[in-house]
């Protein structure tokens, strides 16, 4: 099981980014699929996810509006697409995945790489 995440950079304030995560060895609609990220000096946050099964989604209040999970119809690739990024958006985002259904405090099973994300002018 692997997962690999791409698509962050550096962005100015208010930019757009578009993350992937592909996945590999299992197939995405048997697990629960987040996006968390571990900013400069704060714990790790759960942004979007997945429930699995019915494919419900959550959001952070923090990006709520800003943000939007999805996924390819191969069930291979999650997509996290960012807008009117800020400054305190910078941060290593990761994609993870996990068995159960939900997760609520982001301690998935498999994680990415990580993708680093700085939002500057």
């Amino acid at each position: 099981v692997q997962l690999q995440a791409s698509g962050g950079g550096l962005v100015q304030p208010g930019g757009s980014l578009r993350f992937s995560c592909v996945a590999s060895g299992f197939a995405l609609d048997y697990y629960a699929i987040g996006w968390v990220r571990r900013a400069p000096g704060r714990q790790r946050e759960g942004v979007a996810s997945f429930r699995k099964g019915d494919g419900t989604t959550y959001y952070a209040d923090s990006v709520k509006g800003r943000i939007t999970i999805s996924r390819d119809n191969t069930n291979t690739t999650v997509y996290l697409q960012m807008t009117s990024l800020k400054p305190e958006d910078t941060a290593v985002y990761y994609c993870a995945a996990g068995p159960r259904t939900h997760y609520t405090k982001n301690e998935y099973t498999f994680w990415g790489q990580g993708t680093l994300v700085t939002v500057s002018s």
